[in-house]
């Protein structure tokens, strides 16, 4: 029998009202309702906290700059046992939510879950080349960094309990860190992560938009590693996740 687990959704914006107002219609059409959603404006200068509260919405109000701040903010104030992240660009499929519930109810070990996505604002043969190319480079990159693999903020769950284990932790203060890598860091050593290429939601291609955009975040992502590579080096972190896989496989008893 597959346990119900109690979902929450936590959405960080900062001037993001037209493509929040898509995501949150599309959240609400979910085959699995969400307990809550919470939406952390993150200082927004347009109507993104109007546009949540219209959708039935939490408004949580964070003026510390930076996506880290804001997410964060949201994982404490979220009630479910299990918490959905997107940002509001993401485009969830219906069964996102049901997908994600599933996943955690079937499997008690799992700390967090990762999925993919594909670009839903550029033609479609630029999407199909560039889409694979982007998240692969990606996933398979920061796996070889963490051992294990990374959360991604448009598409990606975790457990609560898992959060509160790290909660205070993860940097809050530097809006240059990577808020998702971040997190991948510090659940890693600890808990189960699993990456799901059926979890997929579209995404803006918005990241793409210029050598600037670019560069900042690649920048943010060696920014981030290099915080987390003074604090543990890849050797050790890789020989950490083998020992752990090692323990887990001992039957009780046997060890």
């Amino acid at each position: 029998m597959v346990a119900e687990l109690s979902l929450s959704v936590v959405v960080p914006v900062k001037d993001d009202a037209v493509v929040l107002a898509r995501c949150l219609q599309l959240i609400r059409q979910q085959t699995l309702p969400p307990a809550e959603i919470v939406v952390v404006d993150n200082d927004s200068r347009d109507g993104s906290a109007q546009v949540a509260a219209r959708y039935g919405a939490t408004v949580l109000a964070v003026q510390v700059p930076g996506i880290p701040a804001a997410a964060a903010a949201g994982y404490d104030a979220a009630v479910g046992t299990v918490i959905a992240r997107c940002d509001a660009d993401s485009a969830p499929p219906p069964d996102w939510l049901e997908r994600i519930q599933q996943a955690f109810a079937t499997d008690p070990s799992l700390g967090a879950l990762v999925g993919t996505g594909y670009f839903y604002d550029l033609p479609r043969l630029w999407s199909a080349v560039l889409s694979p190319v982007w998240r692969h480079s990606y996933l398979w990159g920061m796996r070889l960094v963490l051992g294990h693999p990374p959360l991604w903020g448009s598409n990606m769950a975790l457990r609560r309990s898992a959060w509160q284990e790290v909660r205070t932790a993860v940097d809050r203060s530097d809006p240059e860190v990577h808020d998702d890598l971040e997190l991948s860091f510090w659940l890693g050593p600890q808990w189960s992560i699993r990456y799901d290429g059926r979890l997929r939601v579209g995404v803006s291609p918005r990241c793409l938009y210029g050598l600037a955009q670019i560069r900042r975040r690649w920048a943010r992502t060696f920014h981030t590693v290099g915080v987390h590579w003074a604090i543990e080096r890849l050797w050790t972190r890789w020989r950490r996740r083998k020992a752990r896989r090692i323990i887990r496989q001992v039957p009780p008893g046997n060890g």
